[in-house]
């Protein structure tokens, strides 16, 4: 396993990570703890260290980081353990009035997650989604707080434009406080917007980059074809449009192209992503041991060269 310092931070993190959006989810493999347990020491045996997960994770909210903290006991030293705050939780922190970045909610937010993972610390503590309603130099002054007390070690966040990123660089450094360590945005070959302004931000101040749905769901990953794919996958289960409005003469194009290299859908997506500026770490879903071993030697599977990495970045670019 490769590993990469997290921006400009003293963490380091496995190249690729494990997406826990699927822990506790319903109608799959990782729906219960025997599920969990499994992958997860399926991925720790890949050579996998970083978790990501969130509080609302879960068919309940929640619950994904219930069943990660009972899966991790006695293993919760070998991993970097990341989780956010910030979306609606429904009452399971109490009420917040819609202000999740305020210091009263952060503080029940983060006592809630180390209770239900069942530990001490969170490695990176990130603020889900922007919080209109509260000023970010008082999310940072709390997430500074939690770091003095030992409750969590590096921050980050998701979801932000640019010019948020850069307002949360620029306050940090006025008031003293420690940075953002890392950004977490929608990237892939099919989703690409954030290459305008985004990712110029998150270079610019040396972030992190995190991508969610690296794999759009599935569809880069060579499962799925115009006709469908796995039963139980995310896409046929839960978002079947993607499927029917998916651009499959690309996808075709891109799977020739693959085919004509020897190599795979999954491995040439995660040699592409991996080969972007500031990406530290790709963060791919699963619900079977099976798939985080195929993610691992994926990433590690084809030797691309610039000319083959600006074809597909070339493929994709309509």
């Amino acid at each position: 396993m490769e590993f990469r310092s997290l921006g400009r931070s003293g963490l380091r993190v496995s190249v690729v990570g494990m997406g826990c959006n699927n822990f506790g989810r319903a109608n799959t493999a990782t729906e219960s703890q025997e599920g969990t347990n499994a992958l997860i020491r399926a991925a720790i045996d890949a050579g996998i260290t970083l978790f990501d997960t969130a509080d609302i994770y879960g068919r309940e909210r929640g619950l994904s980081e219930t069943l990660m903290g009972h899966a991790l006991k006695g293993r919760r030293d070998e991993i970097v353990l990341a989780s956010k705050f910030g979306m609606d939780m429904e009452g399971a922190n109490g009420p917040d009035w819609g202000a999740r970045g305020s210091r009263r909610y952060i503080r029940l937010a983060v006592e809630a997650s180390l209770r239900r993972l069942q530990t001490d610390w969170i490695d990176l503590y990130q603020l889900h989604q922007p919080d209109p309603l509260t000023p970010i130099g008082e999310t940072l002054e709390t997430l500074d707080d939690l770091i003095a007390e030992g409750k969590i070690r590096y921050i980050g966040h998701s979801n932000l434009a640019g010019w948020q990123i850069a307002e949360a660089e620029f306050t940090a450094e006025l008031k003293g406080h420690p940075k953002f360590v890392s950004a977490q945005n929608e990237y892939s070959l099919l989703e690409r917007s954030v290459e305008s302004e985004v990712l110029p931000a998150v270079n610019a101040y040396g972030l992190g980059f995190l991508p969610f749905f690296p794999l759009y769901n599935g569809l880069l990953s060579g499962r799925f074809t115009r006709d469908g794919g796995p039963a139980d996958s995310r896409i046929m289960s839960l978002r079947p449009h993607l499927l029917e409005n998916a651009p499959w003469d690309v996808l075709d194009a891109y799977r020739a192209f693959c085919e004509e290299r020897g190599t795979t859908m999954l491995a040439a997506t995660f040699t592409w992503l991996l080969a972007q500026p500031g990406l530290t770490s790709v963060i791919a879903g699963a619900t079977k041991p099976e798939q985080v071993v195929q993610n691992v030697e994926a990433a590690h599977s084809w030797a691309a060269t610039p000319e083959d990495l600006a074809h597909i970045s070339e493929l994709f670019s309509a």
